[in-house]
């Protein structure tokens, strides 16, 4: 079979993305779509600390092994619209620069819809994360409100352990039953220790159960550099995180939860006839900026989470270990600004939509039509979007039975000839093993594929 010469995504206008057999692979081209929040998990990406042009990987996607058959030549539909125009013939090439030098012990930036890891300093380094660790606190306090555990207009007694904890306060009594609406609140803008204890003991029965369900929530994420002993990062040697694990946290809190992401856009919170700000100086100084998460300690220094979105892009930014108050958010200003100039996101395919129909060997359907369980992102640098290629994987048969949802190849997209990411293609509805009618005639309809 003869290999045909893949183009651009953005050259390809029609509705369709054309695939050929390249024995167990199927080459395909695309455009993009406009940028929008993702469900996609942020892919594992290597880079140092400047930035890297390419280096996004994603080891975790690869496909799931599978028996194999010849695969068929299909047209695919896909969206077609908002594609990105070919830059002037004329045109200098886009420089990328160093990331900018900043006092802190770690940071790091992360694409919020594709994951990509933008520029870093020791982000894998473990540090006190201060209370960054209440993130996780409400993340897991999410979760129980989706599950059903418990719910936002629920009362909590407030004990004489969460009364009595030290540190920043959200000022509620002891004995007093407070709403877990008003204590995520206490939580996210006072940053109100008192208000973590209340919320750990509620979820959790205790601090110390609710402090493993936090370590079995970070292990899930894949926070593998990460250690909680409390619900709000008081100092302890055997609490830690990075400022990669905190990204993916972050990235996490607005992926699973975007229902209740407005909590960390609010600027004041008042309890008890106490107001009190927060404490995240970019809400104040930036529009673009919707969240996080403030921290410090004297041994953690000043900490600050930071997510914003411009023209439909979203970055995290996670400083750990700042000097200052201000030197936490100029920094980590100065790393938002720093990665919407020179990167730029693309959605390059929709969740749900069929990117391959192969024939599938003793199906009870003799195709089953292959896409994503998410929308597809890409974050590369401004001006190389020409560079994309996109190459559907497939193996040489697939035999039924296949499950909704399961792992059948993956998609590969490349810039300039580099890898950037791979993520698995999946069966987009269940295709149950035929009768012996129906497996003779998908044998012999195999024959021709």
């Amino acid at each position: 079979m003869k290999h045909i010469k893949l183009l651009p995504i953005a050259a390809l206008a029609s509705s369709m993305i054309a695939t050929t057999v390249l024995a167990d692979t199927a080459a395909i081209t695309a455009n993009n779509s406009a940028s929008a929040p993702t469900n996609a998990a942020p892919a594992s990406v290597t880079t140092a600390a400047t930035p890297a042009a390419a280096a996004i990987t994603n080891p975790a996607a690869a496909p799931a092994p599978i028996n194999s058959a010849p695969i068929a030549a299909t047209p695919v539909p896909i969206n077609a619209s908002a594609a990105t125009p070919a830059a002037s013939p004329n045109s200098p090439p886009t420089l990328v620069p160093p990331a900018p030098s900043i006092n802190a012990k770690g940071y790091v930036i992360m694409d919020g819809n594709s994951g990509a890891i933008l520029a870093q300093n020791n982000m894998d380094q473990r540090m006190e994360p201060a209370s960054l660790t209440k993130l996780m606190t409400v993340y897991a306090t999410f979760q129980a409100i989706k599950n059903g555990q418990i719910h936002l207009n629920d009362n909590v007694r407030i004990s004489q352990k969460a009364w009595q904890t030290g540190g920043s306060k959200m000022f509620v009594r002891v004995g007093t039953d407070v709403t877990v609406d008003q204590l995520l609140q206490g939580v996210i803008v006072d940053s109100g220790n008192d208000a973590c204890v209340a919320l750990a003991e509620y979820v959790g029965g205790t601090e110390d159960t609710f402090a493993q369900l936090m370590n079995q929530t970070a292990q899930r994420l894949g926070m593998n550099n990460t250690h909680y002993m409390d619900s709000n990062g008081l100092p302890n040697p055997d609490h830690y995180s990075t400022p990669h694990d905190i990204a993916i946290l972050a990235h996490a809190i607005y992926r699973d939860f975007p229902e209740y992401y407005h909590y960390f856009n609010e600027k004041w919170f008042t309890y008890n006839n106490i107001k009190q700000p927060n404490r995240n100086r970019l809400l104040w100084r930036d529009p673009s900026v919707d969240g996080m998460k403030t921290g410090h300690t004297d041994g953690a220094g000043y900490c600050l989470v930071s997510s914003a979105e411009r023209n439909n892009m979203r970055l995290i930014t996670v400083v750990m270990g700042a000097p200052t108050d201000g030197a936490r958010a100029d920094d980590s200003q100065a790393l938002l600004n720093y990665g919407f100039r020179f990167y730029k996101s693309y959605k390059l395919f929709d969740s749900g939509v069929a990117l391959a129909t192969p024939h599938v060997e003793s199906g009870q359907d003799s195709k089953t039509a292959l896409g994503l369980s998410a929308p597809l992102y890409v974050t590369i640098p401004v001006g190389e979007y020409n560079g994309l290629r996109a190459q559907i994987k497939l193996p040489k048969k697939i035999q039924a039975p296949l499950t909704q949802g399961q792992a059948v190849g993956s998609i590969v997209v490349t810039l300039n000839g580099n890898t950037v990411l791979e993520t698995p293609l999946v069966a987009l509805k269940a295709n149950a093993t035929g009768n012996i009618f129906s497996r003779m005639m998908g044998h012999l309809t195999g024959m021709f594929h």
